[in-house]
């Protein structure tokens, strides 16, 4: 994904979104021999980077002022190293003035379609203006790159 175009995958029959793969460390297993929860909300970061924040894209400029508003993960399956690459799916579920949520599908790597997601997940993200420590409003070329990247 290059110059503020949107990469849209249609991943073996799976409805439209953005795809990547997100190497699990060793370090991200517990003592269960899953991934840790902590380490999993980490995957989830390493993932949404290429998505929002590459230098050209028009959310780079939330790399200056962003947070976290909110965090939904719901484990369905164990997702354990021999499962690396792990096959994350993304799209945009809402956007609104200050925010939007970012949803997220993860799959282990070389995964059939038909296999339901180990981990459904989602993330409200707010655009922060770290000099006035406010919330601000998205921009319009924000907004716009976030609409392209909606579920329709």
């Amino acid at each position: 994904m290059r110059n503020g175009s949107v990469v849209r995958a249609v991943v073996e029959g799976r409805r439209a979104g953005f795809h990547t793969r997100v190497v699990v460390r060793w370090s991200d297993m517990d003592a269960f021999q899953h991934i840790n929860h902590a380490r999993m909300v980490t995957l989830l970061e390493e993932a949404r980077v290429p998505l929002l924040f590459e230098e050209g894209l028009p959310t780079a400029t939330l790399r200056d002022g962003a947070v976290i508003a909110d965090l939904h993960v719901r484990y369905r399956g164990q997702l354990r190293h021999d499962d690396s690459p792990l096959d994350v799916l993304m799209w945009v579920e809402q956007i609104r003035a200050v925010d939007f949520t970012l949803a997220y599908e993860v799959r282990p790597g070389g995964a059939a379609a038909s296999t339901p997601p180990s981990i459904v997940a989602s993330t409200q993200i707010a655009a922060f203006d770290i000099s006035t420590q406010r919330l601000r409003r998205l921009a319009e070329s924000e907004r716009g790159y976030l609409e392209q990247l909606k579920r329709g």
